[in-house]
């Protein structure tokens, strides 16, 4: 079964300084852009993080210090990078929990702004996890009857990502092939930032999931204590956390609308009946 796909969708993989969404940078990007047509383009850069790779990422993906100092630096790479996935859905591994996050990181820290509304996500791993358990190596090899060579590069594992897709969608009929149905069958929960600190509740509220206020609605939080949204501003959160909390807090200040003509009306007419 092939995907449904109404517009391009892009599977992307990163390999990293490190796991600190709001502090660690993109060594190597690989972007494997699907049309609906079945065509496909990539690209896959090395990129120079400006800072030092710690030896314990360096023996996961095996880019090293001396492998990048040449190459640019994200922001060199960034307007690319956008350009290639504007329009587009997103698709990974583990993509929901790290790659997106720290991709919108990236982006935001080079003056580009990053944003999710009108773009659907699909999670491979998640998709994966909760079929069969297993790691993205050892699913290659149950689904595509494949070894995958040289796991932990950008490019290996993007390919691999979306033949296991493929896959999977022959294998489980009852996920759906179009990006809607895999977006959420690959969704944990409802998150309104990537990082997971504000999610949605039952009555799609944001909420706050860590610290004193865990489980309170944002909007009662910044309403009693307005010097929390600065905290958060001001300390070493994810810069799209940030990004939601201001729109947030800008969303409590807007004027209400004004009434429309049907609303004055219904005013006039409910005003005269109490007479």
């Amino acid at each position: 079964m092939n995907l449904d796909l109404k517009k391009p969708i892009v599977f992307f993989d990163l390999e990293t300084t490190g796991i600190n969404i709001a502090n660690d940078k993109i060594v190597e990007i690989s972007i494997l852009k699907v049309f609906p047509n079945g065509n496909k383009e990539s690209k896959t850069w090395l990129v120079n993080p400006e800072m030092e790779i710690p030896q314990g990422s360096i023996d996961v993906h095996g880019i090293t210090n001396e492998k990048v100092v040449t190459e640019p630096t994200f922001k060199e790479l960034a307007s690319k990078v956008n350009e290639m996935i504007a329009g587009c859905d997103l698709a990974g591994f583990n993509s929901n929990r790290f790659d997106i996050p720290l991709l919108a990181e990236e982006l935001m820290r080079a003056g580009i702004d990053f944003d999710m509304k009108n773009r659907k996500a699909i999670d491979v791993q998640v998709i994966f996890h909760k079929k069969e358990q297993r790691t993205l190596s050892a699913g290659y090899q149950f689904y595509c009857e494949k070894e995958l060579e040289g796991a932990h590069g950008a490019e290996a594992d993007t390919n691999a990502t979306y033949e296991i897709l493929l896959a999977q969608l022959t294998k489980y009929k009852d996920i759906g092939n179009t990006v809607d149905a895999l977006s959420e069958y690959s969704t944990h929960g409802k998150r309104a930032d990537f990082a997971g600190f504000i999610l949605m509740n039952e009555e799609d509220q944001e909420i706050f999931s860590f610290g004193k206020y865990k489980g309170r609605t944002v909007v009662e939080v910044l309403k009693e204590n307005p010097g929390y949204n600065n905290w958060i501003q001001n300390a070493d959160f994810p810069l799209y956390t940030k990004k939601v909390l201001r729109e947030i807090k800008e969303r409590m200040s807007a004027p209400k609308n004004k009434m429309s003509d049907v609303e004055k009306l219904e005013a006039l007419q409910q005003k005269f009946n109490l007479r």
